[in-house]
């Protein structure tokens, strides 16, 4: 009863606390001319184990979250935003997307070949919170509002997508991917979340009653952990997520290219099947030991029979040994080539 009386004050504190954030953050972008302002989402990091106390002191805590407004010159927005104190030091943070974006803006621009969202704007705002000075980074990108993949493929809306359709998406995913590496970059998150479906000029195309023919154009968004490639075996970089997370990285070793290689081999299971090919007991006490044990040591599982074309290319994105995988982007792109030519 203690326990759960002592985990009910953290929530309480917290929600607390986040209320009050919130209200902050919601004034700062008020003054830049934000209107219409839905927070969605906010998630707290520490570099300490969080301890009841740290809900009174955020000296060593910073704020994520994500928040949809209005702009008289941009539209519809999707600010991603983090707050901290002044003396803290983050890294990855949205400055570092900011900039990663910026490059991929620029590279859109030559090539006239859009692989992320435009950067609209990009903010620093000092504000004061119990009095403490703290550092508001504000990133400013459309809203898209088709959403991501992810919403494509959820048991709602998977069963109406045609094979063309999910073909569409896994090639059109490859070709990011394969642009993001060409530019020099690691994505190291590659997941349908993170990947934008821009239906911009019709918002309703994907939830109308007849959608078969509609084929988006795709974005990769999620930049926080992307890396150059010519410096990610020198650099510390934090993992991802674990459901996309390539055996070698479990296993300390660095991100590459077959690490988003095989980050997009689930991808495109979950495109065909619905579901990703390695799960964890919601109950797991470990669950990341779990998921090490899924992505290095269980089988590739095999795909429904009407996608058994793709079962070779799944095997050969998924597999356990890097030395096996497929060696790039543009291997991939070949296969997915002779599948439409098959």
């Amino acid at each position: 009863m203690e326990n759960s009386a002592s985990n009910l004050s953290i929530k309480q504190a917290l929600q607390a606390r986040y209320q009050q954030l919130l209200a902050v953050i919601t004034q700062a972008l008020t003054t830049l001319h934000f209107s219409k302002v839905v927070h969605q989402r906010i998630t707290q990091q520490s570099t300490e184990q969080m301890q009841e106390e740290d809900t009174k002191n955020i000296e060593n805590t910073y704020y994520q979250g994500l928040t949809r407004a209005q702009h008289a010159q941009f539209g519809q927005v999707m600010i991603k935003w983090q707050l901290s104190a002044d003396s803290y030091h983050i890294s990855p943070d949205s400055t570092h997307e900011a900039d990663v974006l910026v490059a991929m803006n620029a590279l859109s621009r030559i090539k006239d070949n859009a692989i992320a969202p435009p950067l609209l704007a990009h903010h620093y705002v000092n504000v004061q919170i119990l009095d403490q000075p703290q550092k508001l980074i504000i990133v400013v990108m459309p809203y898209y509002f088709n959403g991501s993949l992810a919403s494509q493929l959820t048991a709602s809306k998977h069963p109406s997508l045609t094979a063309q359709q999910k073909h569409h998406f896994i090639t059109q995913s490859a070709h990011l991917i394969a642009n993001l590496h060409h530019a020099g970059w690691l994505h190291n998150d590659i997941k349908p979340s993170n990947i934008l479906l821009d239906t911009s000029s019709d918002r309703s195309l994907l939830n109308s009653a007849d959608n078969s023919s509609i084929m988006p154009n795709l974005l990769l968004t999620d930049f926080a952990l992307a890396q150059r490639i010519t410096l990610a075996y020198s650099q510390l970089n934090a993992a991802g997520t674990p459901a996309y997370l390539a055996p070698e990285r479990w296993q300390g070793q660095g991100a590459t290219v077959q690490s988003d290689i095989y980050a997009f081999g689930i991808t495109m299971v979950e495109i065909l099947a619905s579901s990703r090919p390695f799960q964890v007991s919601a109950n797991s006490n470990d669950k990341l030991k779990a998921w090490a044990i899924q992505h290095c040591q269980q089988p590739i599982p095999k795909l429904p029979s009407e996608y058994s074309h793709y079962q070779c290319m799944v095997d050969k994105a998924l597999a356990k040994r890097v030395e096996r995988r497929y060696r790039s982007m543009e291997e991939v792109l070949i296969d997915l080539t002779s599948l439409d030519n098959s």
